[in-house]
């Protein structure tokens, strides 16, 4: 069996790999190799290298498994087509994204920007503005792994967290839940407005101006999901409507985004590129789930982790 590597783990990750299973031939190269594709049974990917003619060429796939959770971006109607096996690495993230989050929550509500640029400019001055999480709501859209992981967090700091999916079905760490009907009802409440939200058929342009229009105009936005959760000129204006107060920002419509974007020079915008998941454990936990699989794979069982239906993309 041969399992093809779309790029480089640490070459102790491969050694562990192929010590674990000396039965597999595995190809680790940085890229897609077209030509060892063609004959490969797994590839293991980030998702984006992956085209429609690649699945048609690629005549013994059997099994594709994706590094990240996001899948928008792959050839899905040809992977159904061929029913290959499609899994990815949800859950991995919670971890860094939650902490990435509290981060800027934290950094916000202590205006830790003004103390650093007041340390730079040398300014002794405690006229720094500080608020506290205590006490306040947080509309989560998306409580699955990592929308619980935020959860958790924020109910340690005293915040209520109220839960948002398409169902409206309980999940952990949410001491309520809608669905995303009830949207406009619940914003009013929410201090603290995150989207962890996937792209789906659902959630593009899910929020509109007229949700701005709802938040209080000291509530903060923190999308965390797709970019294509909202469009960005709507988002825009509400920022400079001054409908809300800060908008936190990990995804965008277009990525990466155009150095003459507004959102790099507005004080209320925090642009952080795509980098929230980023954590010295990411590639090691990918390749925990990795090798389970293989496990149950290589065994012909049933209990394969994050089985993804490819008509759906989730």
């Amino acid at each position: 069996m041969k399992v093809l590597f779309s790029f480089l783990p640490k070459e102790e990750q491969q050694l562990r790999l192929t010590n674990q299973f000396p039965q597999i031939d595995f190809i680790f190269q940085k890229g897609l190799n077209e030509n060892e594709l063609e004959t490969a049974d797994v590839v293991v990917t980030y998702g984006e290298d992956l085209k429609a003619f690649h699945i048609n060429s690629a005549k013994e796939l059997k099994w594709i498994m994706v590094a990240s959770a996001g899948l928008e971006k792959m050839p899905l109607q040809e992977i159904a087509a061929r029913d290959i096996l499609l899994t990815n690495v949800r859950g991995i993230h919670k971890t860094p994204m939650a902490e990435s989050i509290l981060a800027h929550l934290l950094s916000i509500k202590k205006s830790l920007q003004v103390v650093s640029e007041n340390q730079r400019n040398a300014i002794w001055s405690k006229r720094v503005p500080s608020s506290e999480l205590f006490g306040s709501t947080a509309l989560i859209l998306g409580p699955g792994a990592i929308g619980g992981e935020v959860g958790r967090l924020l109910q340690a700091f005293g915040v209520r967290t109220i839960g948002c999916n398409r169902s409206g079905n309980t999940s952990s760490y949410m001491d309520e839940m809608i669905s995303f009907g009830s949207i406009k009802e619940v914003l009013p409440q929410a201090d603290i407005v995150v989207s962890i939200l996937p792209s789906t058929e659902e959630t593009r342009g899910l929020l509109t101006y007229e949700h701005f229009q709802s938040m209080k105009e000291s509530a903060i936005f923190m999308n965390y999901g797709r970019g294509d959760l909202v469009k960005e000129l709507d988002l825009l204006k509400a920022l400079e409507n001054k409908c809300i107060a800060y908008a936190v920002l990990d995804v965008f419509e277009q990525e990466p985004l155009g150095s003459d974007h507004p959102f790099w020079r507005m004080p209320n915008v925090i642009v952080s590129p795509h980098i929230s998941s980023h954590s010295s454990q990411y590639v090691v936990r990918a390749l925990e789930i990795f090798s389970r699989n293989l496990v149950a794979f290589l065994k012909q069982e049933n209990d394969i982790e994050n089985v993804i239906d490819a008509t759906r993309g989730y």
